[in-house]
């Protein structure tokens, strides 16, 4: 990923561990509630989206971060958003053996 687009996520993340939300992230659709957040950054003609969550009281976990490649519109590619739902359900897991 470009600086530039590393540098816009890490400060949402940065503002989600700080109990905030960043101006640039939104809940992304298909998930109940704003528990799941992505941000989506333009460089150079290409759309970078981070996705990550903050269901969790005392962490935010990073679920996936891709280019964004498809032509169709703005809707995220299944392949991508399957990878999300289980990384959530991994998050889950590992957040439960943490308490």
């Amino acid at each position: 990923m470009p600086v530039k687009v590393k540098d816009e996520v890490g400060y949402a993340l940065y503002e989600a561990q700080e109990g905030k939300k960043s101006q640039d992230a939104k809940p992304l659709k298909g998930f109940t509630g704003a528990g799941v957040l992505e941000v989506v950054s333009n460089h150079d003609g290409d759309t970078y989206r981070a996705v990550y969550t903050v269901r969790f009281k005392n962490a935010v976990y990073a679920l996936h971060v891709f280019q964004k490649k498809s032509k169709r519109g703005i809707t995220t590619p299944k392949q991508e958003i399957a990878t999300i739902k289980q990384r959530l359900t991994e998050a889950q897991k590992h957040y439960e053996g943490l308490k």
